[in-house]
């Protein structure tokens, strides 16, 4: 099985945001982040697991690990309901982020994938290595005043 370790983060809530993946397939990892300079900590969690996803082109059975309540909760449960009510709340409001729930739930289709949540900063090793390079990806986006991302040179 595939393991998807994913983060975001951002410095205020809006303002530049990074985020990062790192995929283990056997003894292979790779490494990427990203950032974008106006966004919030919701979307940056969102795009590190659209942006792992991108990379498979047939279908993969995976393990996705995120911290993030919001994108476990959200993809394994409120999605149903959200797509129900026309990707509305159960208020009867727009789904936050929505082009990014529509993103995710389209690449998880044909994938077999299991949702975990991780407690953030609590040391475990990899998560600690994704929110180091959803830091990095925020310091990227941050210096270029753009959108930036991808896999990171060196990387195992």
């Amino acid at each position: 099985m595939i393991e998807i370790y994913t983060d975001g983060a951002c410095s205020g809530n809006p303002g530049p945001g990074g985020w990062g993946a790192l995929l283990r397939i056997g003894d292979a990892e790779t490494e990427m982040c990203g950032g974008e300079p106006a966004t919030t900590n919701n979307r940056m969690e969102l795009l590190a697991v659209i942006e792992a996803l991108q990379l498979f082109r047939l279908p993969v059975e995976a393990c996705v690990y995120t911290d993030s309540q919001y994108v476990q909760k959200g993809i394994s449960e409120w999605i149903y309901s959200w797509k129900r009510r026309g990707w509305k709340t159960s208020g009867k409001q727009p789904v936050k982020n929505e082009d990014l729930w529509r993103r995710l739930d389209a690449l998880a289709v044909g994938h077999t994938l299991e949702w975990r949540w991780v407690k953030g900063h609590a040391g475990h090793p990899d998560n600690e290595r994704v929110d180091a390079l959803a830091r990095a990806g925020l310091e990227q986006s941050r210096r270029a005043g753009k959108a930036v991302g991808g896999p990171v040179e060196g990387a195992r």
